[in-house]
C-alpha cells in the first residue's frame, strides 16, 4: 500500500480545517456543552475532513507515454464530444472533447500529449453547472493552445470553472515544452476540462465514458 499524498494546493484546506477542530474542540471544553451537541459538531466536522482530503489527494501517475497518443487531461466523466470551431489560435474547426469533474474525482490537470505551449489565456466569466453545453462558452477558464512536431500536431486544453470551482490553477507558461502526462495545474471544487483536437485526429472516447487522467487514451494522432 503506497503512502497518501495531498496535492499543495490543499495544504492551507487542510491546516484550516484542522484549526478549526482544534479550536472547536477547546470551545467545547470551555462551554461544557452536552455531549450530544459535541458528538454532532464532531461528526460534521470529520465529514469536512474526510471531505477535504479526499478532494486533495495527489495520486502518482505514470504516463504511458506513447507519441502517438493523446491522453485524458484529468480523472472524470466524458459529457460531450463534438465538432466545433477553435477562435482564440488556431482558427479552425476541431473535434471537442468535454470531461467533467465531480467534488469526488481528483482534480489534478495533466498534459493530454507533448507540445509547446504557444498561448495562455485567462478568462473570468461565470459559474454555470460545469457539465452544460454553454460552460465552455460562458464560464470562468484558461485557455492553453499547444503545438507539436510534425506542426499538424497540436491541441487546445480549455480549464473551466464550475459551480463550486472558484479557482483555476496553471503552472506551465508560454514556450514552456510539455511532456505528456505533465502536471499543468489544479481546478478546485468541481470543475470541466475541455480538449480541443484536429479533424485529423481519431477519437477513442464517447459521451458517458470514465476516464483517469495521464493515462486513459481518448484521441490518436492522424490515422493510428
Amino acid at each position: 500500500m503506497g503512502i497518501v499524498r495531498f496535492h499543495r494546493e490543499g495544504y492551507f484546506w487542510i491546516a484550516f480545517t484542522i484549526g478549526v477542530g482544534l479550536i472547536g474542540a477547546l470551545g467545547l471544553v470551555f462551554w461544557s456543552l452536552p455531549a450530544w451537541v459535541g458528538g454532532l459538531l464532531g461528526g460534521l466536522w470529520g465529514l469536512w475532513m474526510v471531505g477535504i482530503l479526499n478532494f486533495f489527494r495527489y495520486p502518482l501517475r505514470v504516463c504511458p507515454s506513447d507519441p502517438n497518443v493523446l491522453y485524458a487531461p484529468c480523472d472524470g466523466k466524458v459529457v460531450e464530444v463534438k465538432r466545433t470551431f477553435e477562435p482564440k489560435y488556431f482558427h479552425v474547426e476541431m473535434q471537442q472533447i468535454s470531461i467533467f469533474m465531480s467534488p469526488l474525482d481528483v482534480h489534478v490537470n495533466w498534459a493530454p500529449a507533448e507540445g509547446t505551449v504557444k498561448v495562455l489565456q485567462h478568462r473570468p466569466g461565470l459559474y454555470m453547472v460545469a457539465w452544460h453545453p454553454k460552460a465552455s462558452l460562458l464560464n470562468e477558464q484558461t485557455f492553453l493552445a499547444v503545438v507539436s512536431v510534425p506542426e499538424e500536431r497540436f491541441y487546445a486544453l480549455r480549464q473551466i470553472a464550475g459551480i463550486l470551482a472558484r479557482r483555476i490553477s496553471t503552472y506551465p507558461q508560454v514556450g514552456h515544452s510539455l511532456r505528456a502526462g505533465e502536471e499543468i495545474g489544479f481546478i478546485k471544487f468541481g470543475s470541466r476540462v475541455d480538449v480541443l483536437v484536429p479533424l485529423s485526429a481519431h477519437l477513442c472516447v464517447s459521451v458517458g465514458m470514465r476516464v483517469k487522467g495521464a493515462y486513459t487514451p481518448i484521441a490518436f494522432w492522424g490515422e493510428n
